[in-house]
């Protein structure tokens, strides 16, 4: 068994405060990589072994491509998402699906209600049941049948580990983080999901924010494209004022956050982040990683405040704000 997290290897990362009462405490790990690629500051055991979950979307993304998977824009950026199953983001999932000569039915991801309440409301109204092209990892699911189309790949077995897209995704997987992907799990939406350190995560994020468009290499140029579509369609990663995609639009950043309390992120400038909280609990993900990356210099500190006023931060009792999440690092 892989060496896994535990309590003695967490330090705090944020607390939550009640008038001022700190109610609770999120610890965790977290690595901070500069522009360069050198660690400048580790928290907690950085070497352990995580499931980085939705946080390994981007690598995931970026097997599909390399596999035959012809995407740009918006439909690029949500093959990467975890996206709140609007309307618009089943739009782009059937347009990559309809590609792939595929329909809904062809997605192994389970049936969900969208993320977006409203969406959710109106679909109740209409006596409608949860759907697949909702679920938030139909892009991602839908990228991977269209390149296991572009191959002629059985697409009864895409999810299974030893099918050759999942067999060339998980190649990606090793050369974007430098190392081999020995343990392996079943995530929420059935993909196989491997266990790394917050080192390696950090390292493959950071590889992907600063790949360029134009290099030599196709795992590169592919890396590069993702970062720019997600950089101009951000409403595709997640939602219209949802964590990631709101920092993506007003920070610049790369951001992808991850089931159980996971989180990467990159700034412009190619200093990432990579965070776990040890609890699974993600409501203080996004402002640790903020705040880190703020520490390091590499997003301004005015910035990161004005975009935090419209996260769910605030602690409400009896209608009024009395307290609020924030980062200890």
């Amino acid at each position: 068994m892989p060496q896994t997290f535990t309590v003695a290897d967490a330090v705090e990362l944020a607390v939550v405060e009640r008038s001022g009462f700190v109610e609770s405490r999120h610890a965790g790990s977290a690595i901070v990589v500069d522009r360069d690629g050198a660690t400048v500051r580790t928290l907690g055991d950085v070497e352990a072994q995580i499931l980085p979950r939705s946080s390994l979307k981007p690598l995931q993304a970026l097997g599909s491509l390399t596999a035959g998977a012809s995407l740009e824009g918006a439909h690029l950026a949500v093959a990467t998402a975890s996206h709140s199953g609007t309307d618009r983001h089943v739009s782009l999932v059937t347009d990559i699906l309809t590609a792939a000569g595929l329909t809904e039915a062809a997605l192994q991801c389970p049936p969900a209600w969208p993320g977006d309440r409203a969406t959710r409301d109106e679909m109740v109204r209409e006596l409608l049941s949860p759907q697949r092209v909702r679920m938030n990892c139909s892009g991602k699911h839908a990228a991977m049948l269209l390149a296991c189309q572009t191959n002629g790949w059985d697409i009864e077995t895409y999810l299974e580990p030893n099918h050759p897209l999942q067999m060339h995704t998980r190649e990606v997987i090793e050369r974007l983080t430098g190392t081999k992907a020995s343990t392996w799990a079943v995530d929420g939406c059935g993909a196989p999901v491997y266990a790394m350190s917050l080192t390696s995560l950090a390292r493959a994020a950071h590889r992907i924010a600063t790949s360029s468009e134009r290099s030599p290499f196709a795992l590169h140029r592919w890396a590069g494209a993702l970062v720019r579509a997600v950089r101009e369609h951000p409403w595709a990663v997640q939602g219209p004022g949802e964590p990631d995609s709101l920092v993506i639009e007003r920070l610049g950043v790369f951001a992808k956050h991850g089931a159980e309390g996971v989180m990467i992120m990159s700034a412009p400038d190619g200093t990432t982040v990579a965070l776990k909280m040890l609890d699974g609990g993600g409501r203080a993900a996004t402002v640790t990683a903020l705040t880190l990356l703020v520490r390091a210099g590499a997003l301004a500190g005015a910035d990161v405040a004005r975009v935090l006023s419209e996260l769910p931060l605030t602690v409400t009792g009896g209608g009024q704000d009395v307290g609020t999440i924030r980062p200890t690092v």
